[in-house]
């Protein structure tokens, strides 16, 4: 099944068009694509947004984790950049606060129909083409200087990864059943 995909651009460009489709669906029928609630979970008033995303983080590690015990796909961890990360975390933070959206967010807006959205798309896009186009000077300025090998926490831990990912769906779990407890 793997090797189905590799060098088959158009298989791969379906299927990413496909999921992309059924993530959007979801976002929206989990109600995050709303201006309200962001905001209300950047005021810390309404928690969709966390519970929507721990719910794919949990879903897609177990996922992805079994397609890989199956021999169905490979795991490429990518080596950090810490600096970069923390700038392009604020950046992220910034434009998150500003436009209520975050990226995936904003894309299921705009299917909604939400103008302020197509705005922020606007935004994100030309963002996007700044940053491919100084990309390589940000690297050979040693902006963005990755580790030589990446990490995953199971390995950082010396365990098996799957008591990892069982472990953090577990807690992930519970720390959901608590913010639904407790009404948020």
């Amino acid at each position: 099944m793997l090797s189905a995909l590799h060098g088959r651009r158009r298989l791969q460009l379906v299927l990413g068009l496909v999921t992309g489709i059924i993530f959007g669906f979801l976002l929206q029928k989990g109600g995050v694509t709303r201006f309200s609630v962001i905001i209300g979970q950047l005021r810390l008033v309404d928690f969709t947004v966390v519970k929507v995303m721990l719910s794919a983080v949990v879903v897609g590690s177990l996922g992805i984790h079994a397609l890989h015990s199956l021999k169905l796909t490979n795991l490429h961890p990518k080596p950090d950049a810490v600096r970069a990360a923390v700038v392009g975390g604020l950046l992220f933070g910034i434009g998150f606060a500003v436009m209520g959206y975050c990226p995936g967010t904003l894309v299921g807006a705009v299917g909604n129909g939400y103008l302020d959205a197509l705005a922020g798309g606007t935004g994100v896009i030309l963002g996007a083409g700044l940053f491919a186009s100084v990309y390589s000077k940000l690297t050979r300025r040693k902006f963005i200087v990755p580790r030589q090998k990446a990490k995953t926490i199971p390995e950082l831990l010396g365990i098996n990864r799957w008591i990892a990912v069982l472990a953090a769906s577990i807690l992930i779990v519970l720390l959901l059943w608590w913010l639904d407890h407790q009404g948020f």
